[in-house]
C-alpha cells in the first residue's frame, strides 16, 4: 500500500505549552514581578521582562534580582520564587483568559482523537489553579517546570518527558509555543512546532510555523508539519 501523505499523516500526540498559548497569564506574570520589584522599592525594566517569558521560575527569580540590585543567592531565589508564587496564585484565581482559539482548539484536538500534553515552565501548584479553567480532561498527561530535575526550558527535556510519558516518539509530535524559549525547547527535543507570538516575537526557522492565533491552525492537517513527512 502507498504511504500516508503528509496531508494525511496524524501526529503521535499535540504537546501544548500554557502561558501564552493556551491562557494569556503571561500579563498576571508581569503584574507580580513588578508588585514584587516596587515591594522593594525597585522598578522591573522591560528587557528583563521580555527575556523571562517561556523560561522557568528559577531563572526568571534570577533575573528578576539581577535587575532590580538585589543579592540572587539560592536564599534569595527562593524567598523570591515563594512571595511571587502566592501573587500570581491570587491573580490565577480571579480569572484566567483564554488566548483567542484555545477552547475550540482543545475542543477539535478531543474530537479528532488526538492524544495531547500540557507542557509547562509554570510550577505545579500553579498549574493546577490553572487547570481549573482550562480543564484537566484536556491533557492525557502533564509536565511542569518544577518535575524536569532543573532542566526546564530552552532544554527540551519538559517535551522529551511528556513524549516518554505518553509512550512516543517526539519527532512524531507538533507542539505549541509562543516564545522563542520555548521554541527552542521543542525543535532541540525534536518536534515540529507551531508558533504563536504573544509577549515576544519568534523569529522564523526551519521547523516551526507561524501562525498569529490559534484560530489559523488546521489540526486535521498537522500531519503535514511534521518532520518525517519532509
Amino acid at each position: 500500500m502507498p504511504d500516508a501523505s503528509p496531508e494525511t499523516l496524524r501526529p503521535a500526540a499535540v504537546l501544548f505549552d500554557m502561558d501564552g498559548t493556551l491562557v494569556d497569564s503571561e500579563k498576571l506574570w508581569t503584574i507580580a514581578m513588578e508588585d514584587y520589584a516596587a515591594s522593594r522599592g525597585r522598578t522591573l525594566s522591560t528587557a528583563a521582562r521580555e527575556s523571562m517569558v517561556g523560561s522557568n521560575m528559577n531563572r526568571s527569580m534570577r533575573l528578576l534580582l539581577a535587575d532590580i540590585g538585589e543579592p540572587a543567592g539560592e536564599a534569595e531565589i527562593a524567598a523570591a520564587a515563594k512571595w511571587v508564587a502566592a501573587r500570581v496564585e491570587q491573580l490565577f484565581r480571579q480569572g484566567l483568559q483564554w488566548r483567542p482559539g484555545a477552547p475550540e482548539a482543545l475542543r477539535t484536538t478531543r474530537e479528532l482523537g488526538l492524544r495531547t500534553a500540557l507542557v509547562t515552565s509554570t510550577i505545579r501548584s500553579l498549574t493546577e489553579v490553572a487547570l481549573e479553567t482550562i480543564g484537566r480532561d484536556s491533557f492525557e498527561v502533564t509536565v511542569c517546570g518544577d518535575e524536569v530535575d532543573g532542566r526546564n526550558k530552552p532544554d527540551p527535556e519538559p517535551y522529551l518527558r511528556a513524549a516518554r510519558l505518553l509512550g512516543v516518539d517526539p519527532a512524531e509530535c507538533v507542539a505549541i509555543e509562543d516564545s522563542p524559549t520555548g521554541v527552542a525547547a521543542a525543535e532541540a527535543a525534536g518536534c515540529a512546532v507551531i508558533a504563536i507570538p504573544c509577549e515576544v516575537p519568534v523569529p522564523p526557522g526551519p521547523h516551526r510555523t507561524l501562525y498569529r492565533s490559534l484560530s489559523e491552525v488546521r489540526f486535521d492537517r498537522l500531519g503535514r508539519l511534521l518532520r518525517r513527512a519532509e
